[in-house]
């Protein structure tokens, strides 16, 4: 099990790698996450959902996800308040308290999705969830210490150097521990180094000798894996320019796409659900994704704004014009710009959205940014699956998963913009202007992102096919885990032996 000494410290690629790396090996090789906490929620073929993250690394390892890699998550909805999938399917929606209350009851249940995955499997990596340091959160842990207890697994401990204190962070977790769980931690990595790395043989040692934990290795950091998708919004933090023209070698063969980059604006919403849809226009030379945070008008010189998922819609639309990022939109819309909502920001988009239920929150009806004319409900039954189809009007292929509750009607759907298992999805303005869908995933797609592009005046990269590239960046960083890591000494830990590359 490999546990952090914090959020965002790089648990999820490492496990991601070492997918790739030991099912490189000739092992069948699983991830397993107990519990998460995040709103880049993925749709298994099996029909439920799970953290984007367990998604990638089962991709990593060259299996299908399944709900049994990652048995309870948690999609926040407010700043108290979660909904909860069990098994992949929604449960209801708790308090952080009567969540604490609940969560014991649950360890049986990631207990035999964990057991249903290891007969399956050689070797079965789990990640652990925020840090084991947090202990006033011990009580009941169903997402590290409680969890390896309960399964007796070795446990790897991850530090990452480039906020700082790395050392501080990796004794002191010991320092904290209880002495049977420190005795637990077998080994730690240090995440993210840049630099020299043997300038840090002496802070090993020091860790070494404070903890009684073996180094398993100092691993560089690797600009690209921000290409991949993100566990969960942590990864935002502070994120404003995520990607521009000058940020990324382009691998275009002529200059085509050198020069202004098309840019696409995104307000960051608290709740903003799914935000991996943006992972391939990350990867265009020629486009420029800006992430506005909270405080700051939307760039009055975008070619779209995208409005994205979101866990809360109504909330998130409270929010967005609070910031008085209503008033930016309409105002680019009328300018001749272009708006597109995906999902929870196609919702919104619309002329009302009522949560009679209160599924998301207090029950209410709210305006919507009246861009297109429909209402939306949202219901408490869950859409949840992997879907592939086309684009309305031109007919590219599309494909990616639909996850959410709300349901929309009105005569802007006589025009979709997708046509999904042979059902129509999404709207399209009469002056072309506008448009969303319920698709998660659509830019994967090569030749719709490409003529979506088009479409704003930009073009896509002819060379950048988006699921080879992260398949390509898969293969690079298990070789670089290969280099910088001792996986004979971590699959020994699992007690198995595996045979060298």
């Amino acid at each position: 099990m490999f546990q952090g000494t914090g959020s965002d410290v790089g648990k999820s690629l490492i496990v991601a790698g070492l997918c790739r790396a030991f099912s490189r090996r000739g092992l069948r090789v699983r991830p397993f996450k107990p519990q998460n906490m995040s709103n880049n929620a993925a749709a298994t073929p099996d029909g439920g959902e799970i953290g984007r993250a367990q998604a990638l690394q089962a991709r990593a390892a060259g299996v299908p996800p399944t709900v049994d890699m990652n048995p309870v998550l948690l999609k926040p909805q407010s700043e108290q308040g979660a909904q909860l999938i069990v098994g992949g399917q929604k449960v209801g929606s708790f308090s952080a308290r009567d969540y604490a209350r609940h969560k014991p009851d649950l360890l049986g249940a990631v207990c035999a999705a964990f057991e249903r995955l290891a007969r399956e499997a050689d070797l079965v990596l789990v990640e652990g969830a925020g840090s084991p340091a947090e202990i006033n959160l011990r009580a009941g842990d169903i997402a590290n210490m409680g969890f390896a207890e309960a399964a007796d697994l070795p446990v790897i401990l991850i530090g990452d150097i480039e906020r700082g204190g790395v050392i501080a962070s990796l004794v002191g977790t010991h320092a904290v521990l209880q002495a049977a769980e420190a005795a637990r931690v077998k080994g730690f990595i240090v995440n993210k180094f840049r630099g020299d790395a043997s300038l840090f043989d002496d802070g090993l040692h020091a860790i070494a000798e404070r903890t009684g934990w073996a180094a398993l290795g100092v691993v560089p950091a690797v600009d690209e894996l921000r290409l991949l998708p993100a566990e969960d919004s942590m990864s935002l933090s502070g994120a404003k320019l995520l990607h521009s023209v000058a940020s990324v070698a382009p691998s275009v063969a002529d200059d085509a796409t050198v020069g202004a980059p098309l840019k696409i604006v995104v307000p960051r919403l608290p709740r903003i659900a799914n935000f991996d849809d943006l992972d391939p226009l990350l990867a265009e030379p020629g486009v420029a994704v800006m992430l506005v945070p909270p405080g700051e008008p939307l760039p009055a010189d975008a070619a779209l704004i995208l409005l994205p998922g979101s866990k809360s819609t109504i909330a998130d639309l409270k929010f967005l014009r609070a910031q008085g990022w209503e008033i930016d939109l309409l105002a680019h819309h009328r300018r001749g710009g272009q708006v597109l909502g995906i999902c929870g920001g196609f919702q919104m988009l619309g002329e009302s959205i009522a949560d009679p239920d209160g599924v998301e929150g207090a029950p209410e009806t709210v305006a919507g940014l009246g861009l297109l004319p429909m209402q939306t409900i949202i219901t408490p039954n869950k859409l949840v699956g992997e879907t592939d189809g086309h684009a309305a009007g031109s007919g590219a292929a599309v494909r990616g998963y639909e996850i959410h509750c709300g349901r929309s009607t009105g005569p802007a759907l006589a025009r979709p913009m997708l046509t999904l298992g042979g059902r129509a999805d999404g709207a399209v303005a009469a002056d072309g202007r506008v448009m969303g869908c319920y698709l998660h995933g659509l830019f994967s797609a090569d030749d719709f992102r490409r003529e979506f592009l088009a479409q704003l005046g930009g073009r896509g990269d002819g060379a950048l096919h988006y699921d080879a590239r992260i398949e390509e960046i898969l293969d690079r960083w298990a070789d670089h885990l290969e280099r910088h890591l001792a996986l004979d000494a971590i699959a020994a830990l699992a007690g198995i032996g595996t045979p060298s590359l």
